[in-house]
């Protein structure tokens, strides 16, 4: 299947190589990590009992699923140096050239679809009401209505517009028109997970443990073996180790988030150094873009203060729809301007022979000793009421994803 356009084109078959010191030239802030991309954070939360007040006498506009996920980034600052969603210079240039208009990189569109008649209600230069289900509040100043070609957006994007890609299939769902401008926060959603860290949270710990260089993982799946043993690669290298599991809108058949997160907790009690490593909930929706979301979450860690980026084979991708190695080759060559390093490792296994983890770059054995299995072996086993053998999780893991499972 074909890289997006600008995403720098198909990967050798070996895989780029980690850069294993912080980015030279990288911008420092203040705390010594890595400035925030733009150079501040800018959260869009707002403190103001007179402002939710005034939010019963707007225009309610309601707002769900990736839309609420992506207001809880912009409360945070973790879209820094975004203030709001995208107007329609704001979109065309991220969709082309993966840039916002002044040049930045900002590899994905952050849209606000609305219906047609929304749309012709909310005129530019109003004040409306973003309204979620769970009590959630924001005021949108509407700088601007258009009108996408969403079939265009997936190819762009996505590189395809076949629906079975999950990110196509609820593009596609959208509608076409958008309502762009900036957002301040009124009242943050009620079902945040309390493990979530807002990027100024996760700096202040940082800095408070004297960590200067720090590696950021990015999942949306339970842990096991081939996880922890990147993340120990990482930590060989770097002062800590960011454990930033994904919680927004995935796939209707990924494991559940708490499960994700209840993964990583027993993981760390039994097989980190806890000084060493901190959780936190990332609450961003997956958007299955791979090469360009490989860049976003490389921009977000940053703007929570990592220096490293782990990037995994196929990192945000699904099914075949990329190669195995295209967003490590991306996020590498966009590094420089990024400001946050990769550190790109090939597919990780547990190696019967070896008698431990290993990747094709350091063991010598064929898939016949190898313990590989997809998430659809592990379900499946599950459901026969199995557990992973010891060589794919650990045993505490396993217990965590057995319970959450419901036999065949």
């Amino acid at each position: 299947m074909t890289v997006p356009e600008g995403t720098g084109g198909p990967a050798e078959a070996t895989g780029a190589v980690a850069q294993l010191t912080p980015v030279q030239g990288a911008v420092r802030s203040a705390d010594g990590l890595p400035a925030p991309h733009g150079g501040r954070l800018l959260p869009c939360g707002l403190d103001d009992a007179g402002e939710l007040a005034r939010t019963a006498e707007l225009r309610q506009v309601p707002v769900a699923g990736r839309v609420l996920d992506d207001l809880d980034l912009l409360a945070s600052g973790a879209m820094s140096p975004l203030r709001g969603f995208m107007d329609e210079a704001a979109y065309r240039a991220s969709v082309e050239r993966m840039r916002l208009p002044d040049g930045l990189l900002w590899p994905l569109p952050v849209t606000l679809p609305v219906s047609d008649q929304e749309a012709a209600a909310c005129r530019p230069g109003t004040d409306v009401a973003l309204v979620g289900a769970d009590g959630s509040l924001a005021i949108l100043t509407v700088d601007d209505r258009f009108r996408r070609d969403l079939a265009w957006e997936a190819r762009m994007v996505y590189g395809t517009e076949d629906t079975r890609h999950p990110g196509v299939a609820a593009l596609l769902a959208e509608p076409a028109i958008c309502l762009g401008g900036p957002v301040r926060i009124v009242r943050r959603r009620a079902d945040r997970d309390p493990r979530a860290l807002d990027p100024a949270e996760t700096r202040a710990a940082f800095a408070a443990r004297g960590w200067r260089t720090v590696a950021a993982f990015q999942s949306r799946n339970p842990a096991h073996r081939a996880h922890e043993y990147l993340q120990k690669c990482a930590l060989e290298i770097c002062d800590g180790l960011l454990l930033h599991p994904l919680v927004g809108r995935t796939k209707h058949d990924d494991i559940a988030a708490d499960v994700r997160l209840r993964s990583y907790e027993a993981l760390i009690a039994g097989y980190y150094p806890p000084e060493r490593v901190l959780l936190a909930a990332f609450p961003a929706p997956m958007r299955y873009a791979g090469p360009r979301e490989a860049v976003f979450h490389a921009i977000c860690r940053k703007n929570y203060g990592c220096s490293h980026l782990i990037v995994g084979r196929d990192h945000a991708g699904v099914g075949d729809f990329y190669g195995p190695f295209d967003a490590q080759r991306l996020v590498a060559d966009l590094a420089p301007e990024l400001g946050i390093a990769p550190l790109a490792f090939e597919h990780a296994f547990y190696c019967r022979r070896c008698g431990g983890m290993a990747t094709r770059k350091t063991c010598p054995h064929g898939p016949e000793d190898q313990v590989v299995l997809s998430g659809t072996a592990v379900r499946a086993l599950l459901r026969r009421g199995e557990l992973p053998p010891p060589e794919y999780t650990r045993p505490e893991v396993a217990r965590i994803l057995a319970e959450s499972v419901d036999p065949a």
